[in-house]
């Protein structure tokens, strides 16, 4: 692809009984980047990544993925296509061990979605890959602890490795760091990194400190609207931008 944004959003409504929770946003993502989506709460980040990852049906406007209309498909038709999207809430399957949560994500990738009664020797040729993932996340050790036993940073992580096995060329990260302690947050956000090269980030994220050391491009989002956008040290000296963070900048 020669198309400098892999993800571009032109005239993007939601309208809820009468109510715009976004508003005519126009939103380019530009190919190999880490973006970030912010805004202060009830600025309506959360309705716009649904819609940007096809789970809301925007009121008008288009979202183009690799240049084709995306605007009316389904999160599974575009996750087909190289988008895919990682959850606030840590979505793994708690009583399959790391390596198996990663298998069952390859098994889609490599079109054995409905593998699950096939013998386990016969998923064995998916073991390399998995444990390079498990690796790379930092996993290892826990390789056969079922993920329920985990703490919840090693499962937001292990999201991360499922994520990552369905080797999509753009990620959208809904909050990463929700949740996580503090000794948490560096390694993830290196995991993050890690992930970012050769591929497309987008991130709703609270956490400022994370936004400057990780994002190239910041969108600021207030009422539903784009009220700033620029590289972090743009968007942070912006006075609109200031006047709409008063007392919740830290969030």
């Amino acid at each position: 692809m020669n198309e400098p944004f892999i993800l571009e959003a032109t005239g993007l409504s939601k309208q809820f009984r009468g109510f715009y929770a976004v508003k005519d946003v126009n939103l380019s993502v530009r190919r190999n980047t880490i973006h970030a989506l912010i805004g202060p709460n009830g600025a309506g980040k959360t309705t716009c990544f649904n819609l940007l990852t096809t789970f809301l049906t925007p009121t008008a406007g288009t979202i183009l993925f690799n240049g084709r209309d995306i605007s009316r498909s389904d999160p599974a038709t575009v996750a087909s296509k190289g988008l895919v999207r990682s959850f606030q809430i840590s979505a793994v399957f708690g009583q399959m061990t790391v390596l198996e949560n990663v298998r069952v994500a390859l098994q889609r990738k490599a079109g054995m979605t409905w593998a699950f009664w096939r013998r386990d020797k016969s998923l064995k040729v998916l073991d390399t890959r998995a444990l390079e993932l498990i690796e790379m996340v930092g996993l290892t050790r826990y390789v056969d602890t079922p993920a329920v036993s985990l703490s919840y940073g090693r499962k937001r992580v292990l999201e991360l490795a499922t994520t990552i096995a369905l080797d999509p060329e753009m990620i959208l990260l809904d909050e990463p760091m929700a949740g996580l302690g503090h000794e948490d947050i560096g390694p993830v956000m290196q995991i993050i990194r890690d992930v970012a090269k050769g591929r497309t980030i987008l991130m709703v994220e609270h956490n400022m400190k994370v936004i400057a050391e990780l994002c190239d491009r910041v969108t600021v989002l207030q009422s539903g609207q784009i009220l700033a956008e620029g590289t972090y040290d743009e968007v942070s000296r912006d006075p609109a931008v200031i006047e709409a963070y008063v007392g919740g900048a830290n969030d």
